[in-house]
């Protein structure tokens, strides 16, 4: 033999007298044949068929295999029985089965194997295939879920069908279970965060053949059907809570089972809102221009921990708050810088990952930052004089333009009081041609040439001048006339 043939037979339901010719099983061989086929040309018998006396109803095995008939030691005309009759899958509406070929292939030779099926209970045996084919594999399809069979194959020579090779138990067609297993969303692998008041809607994706049964519990103990809503299908469960409160905080667990096998899942949901307000604040001293204070934790951290707490402090005279300290987490503080002669009130506010408390437990008893009893002892003050005469720190630079593009000039000038900038071209004063645009700010002088043309060209000049007298730095600018083609 040099390889494995196989087949695919659609088989239509055991057991009925007459089916249908629609439903007539049909081979598809495939690959290569098991044994030479017989040179013979006549056609292949029928199989054996089983006895039709009644089985010994004493016999142990009597219910559970059918009857296979008794034959004749076979001669050598007729091949030996299969070897190695294998049941190799088994699905939902399917099964394949494989054989070996026989030792003894008969002095006629081999015209193929018949491969039979009975009903667990049923004496008859079914062909699967009428005629003998030459292969060691057939896949049957077709196959009702719940039967169980028997299975056996014959060899077949132009002399008859040799002993069967018989499945020692029966197959069960049954569909195909996928253990259970529970996706749970990234998001949800760490602890979910809701508002009080807000929803929660949970869609856990799951699989499993065939379709397992979902279950929930809230800390250990079954859901609250009035508060929460589970509904779960093929592949996911939803848990959905319309109005979260704090209460439904805590471990959720989905259970997955399916025919004795389950899977879990934890998810951990915890219900927050704003914290209340720190329980009691008290001014413990006030000195130089400082206010020491010190205040309790909140008795309601809103069922998270706190992000710390946020210090503000007034004034009497506008009574406006601003802010000193936020997320500060220790209970006393120091505010300093405090002005002389106000008197100032504190209050503070408890924050957590929902915000601040919606209240400040503020002080009762007002900071007065005294005055300290200082005289004053002014030095006499000589007042220096600032003057100086204009004097360029950064002067005119050289410049080359191209038409049509605006073009800048600078310069620096160093004066007190402010001089006067006068922007001149080739020793014309240019103030008020709409061309030009001079600007002077902070020392720095600038002007701007619209859109100029060749005719722009030539020697710039700034003049800085002031009661103390006057500079002047100077600069060329050439432009560019565009090449013609």
């Amino acid at each position: 033999m040099t390889g494995k043939a196989t087949s695919e037979a659609p088989v239509s339901s055991l057991g009925e007298t007459a089916p249908e010719p629609a439903k007539v099983p049909t081979i598809e061989p495939s690959g290569q044949a098991a044994a030479p086929e017989s040179t013979g040309q006549e056609q292949a018998p029928e199989p054996q068929k089983p006895e039709s006396q009644a089985l010994d109803p004493a016999a142990p095995e009597a219910s559970a295999k059918p009857a296979t008939t008794k034959s004749e030691p076979p001669s050598e005309d007729v091949p030996s029985a299969p070897l190695q009759l294998t049941l190799e899958d088994v699905s939902h509406s399917s099964l394949t089965v494989s054989w070996e070929p026989p030792e003894k292939l008969g002095k006629l030779g081999l015209q193929g194997y018949v491969l039979e099926l009975c009903r667990e209970g049923a004496s008859e045996w079914v062909p699967v295939n009428p005629r003998p084919v030459m292969v060691t594999q057939q896949t049957v399809r077709n196959l009702a879920l719940g039967d169980k069979f028997f299975l056996r194959v014959t060899a077949v020579s132009s002399a008859g069908a040799g002993p069967a090779a018989v499945l020692d138990h029966p197959v069960h067609i049954q569909e195909i279970v996928e253990p259970p297993k529970i996706r749970v969303p990234r998001h949800l692998r760490q602890t979910y965060i809701r508002q009080v008041g807000e929803s929660v809607n949970l869609q856990i994706p799951f699989q499993g053949k065939p379709k397992p049964q979902a279950s929930w519990t809230h800390n250990g103990h079954a859901l609250d059907s009035q508060r929460v809503n589970v509904r779960s299908g093929d592949q996911d469960s939803i848990l959905f809570i319309r109005s979260a409160q704090r209460s439904d905080s805590g471990r959720y667990e989905l259970t997955v089972h399916l025919e004795g096998l389950e899977a879990k899942a934890n998810i951990d949901i915890l219900v927050i809102e704003k914290p209340g307000p720190p329980s009691s604040i008290r001014l413990l001293d006030v000195w130089g221009c400082n206010a020491a204070l010190e205040w309790t934790p909140p008795q309601d951290t809103g069922n998270t921990e706190l992000l710390g707490y946020t210090v503000q402090k007034a004034d009497k005279k506008t009574g406006q708050w601003f802010t000193v300290l936020e997320r500060y987490h220790p209970t006393t503080c120091t505010i300093s810088d405090l002005i002389v002669g106000n008197s100032y009130s504190f209050r503070v506010f408890s924050e957590n990952l929902c915000g601040l408390s919606d209240l400040a437990t503020t002080t009762k008893e007002l900071a007065h930052i005294q005055k300290a009893d200082i005289t004053a002892k002014p030095k006499g003050f000589i007042e220096r004089d600032f003057s100086e005469a204009p004097s360029f720190t950064q002067p005119l630079a050289d410049h080359t333009s191209t038409p049509g593009y605006n073009t800048q000039l600078f310069c620096s000038v160093r004066a007190s009081p402010k001089p006067k900038i006068v922007w001149m071209k080739n020793k014309m004063d240019i103030q008020g041609d709409p061309k030009y645009r001079a600007v002077s700010e902070q020392g720095v002088c600038t002007l701007e040439i619209r859109k100029p043309s060749p005719f722009d060209s030539g020697v710039y000049t700034c003049k800085a001048i002031n009661v103390l007298g006057e500079a002047s730095v100077d600069c060329r600018l050439e432009v560019k006339a565009s090449a013609t083609h």
